[in-house]
């Protein structure tokens, strides 16, 4: 498990995390949603070691992170948006960096290559940013870590290549495992990640799983305008509308629509969550 108590970070005079508290539990796949300059990309490179708190805890299974104590980095992993096109073949990398990480399996590495169409005989400096991305997605795995911190992983995939990354990482993460996925194209992830954090501007606004945001928002696709709907969208074919789950029927989570709407009611989600 992961603990976060009163996380504070700055860059300067700019806070960007400040008292956040959080724990994320084994064998979950979170998604990390919020706009851009929140800080999702901070807590990341906070919850990986390679940024230090500067007020509150990190503990992950008794260890601080930013100790970078061998046992610890040798069960995380923290796949970055921004990924080197390095002189090697994918093959070669994944041979000479694997065994850093104790968990490695280099027949798997090569599964999921398969799995994700991408040649590991290719040089990663001669691939399209989508083919290195999918290298880099595939070494990830393959380093079997049970703490995997993916920053927008589907940035530069087609649409089948998204199919394919959802396929892999729901069949080739560890039970026990922890991840988190920061995102903004939630569509990308709509099936797989559960539950959903939210961040805003120095605050968590929610911590959910889907089914405790199906028991108190509603999710209602109709031709018909709810007046006292929390958000509507015109999608094809109708509406797509939010609003209190008076009844206590159960409905579909829509990512998207979850979003903007917890956007454009922050504080009364964070009432009805925080309780």
């Amino acid at each position: 498990m992961i603990q976060i108590k009163d996380l504070g970070f700055s860059y300067g005079e700019k806070a960007v995390l400040k008292n956040i508290n959080m724990n994320l539990e084994e064998g979950r796949i979170y998604g990390l949603l919020g706009e851009n300059g929140v800080g999702k990309t901070t807590l990341l490179t906070l919850l990986c070691g390679l940024k230090k708190p500067q007020t509150g805890t990190i503990d992950v299974d008794g260890c601080k992170p930013y100790d970078r104590l061998p046992s610890f980095l040798s069960d995380q992993f923290y796949l970055s948006d921004e990924v080197p096109a390095v002189n090697m073949k994918a093959e070669e990398y994944a041979v000479t960096y694997g065994k850093f990480w104790e968990g490695f399996d280099l027949g798997k590495f090569n599964e999921i290559m398969e799995v994700l169409e991408n040649d590991p005989h290719q040089k990663m400096n001669k691939m399209s940013f989508g083919q290195l991305k999918k290298t880099y997605i595939a070494f990830a795995l393959a380093c079997n870590t049970k703490y995997l911190f993916m920053d927008e992983p589907t940035n530069g995939l087609d649409i089948p290549s998204k199919a394919q990354f959802r396929k892999a990482v729901t069949k080739y993460t560890r039970e026990d495992s922890v991840i988190l996925i920061s995102t903004h194209q939630v569509r990308d992830l709509e099936n797989i990640i559960d539950p959903i954090i939210i961040l805003d501007k120095q605050d968590v606004l929610m911590n959910a799983t889907i089914a405790e945001i199906s028991d108190k928002l509603y999710f209602d696709y109709t031709t018909e305008k709810v007046e006292d709907a929390l958000y509507s969208e015109m999608i094809p074919g109708g509406n797509i509308q939010v609003y209190l789950n008076q009844t206590e029927e159960e409905s579909k989570v829509n990512i998207e629509a979850l979003f903007n709407t917890v956007l454009k009611h922050k504080e009364l989600i964070k009432g009805i969550f925080n309780k």
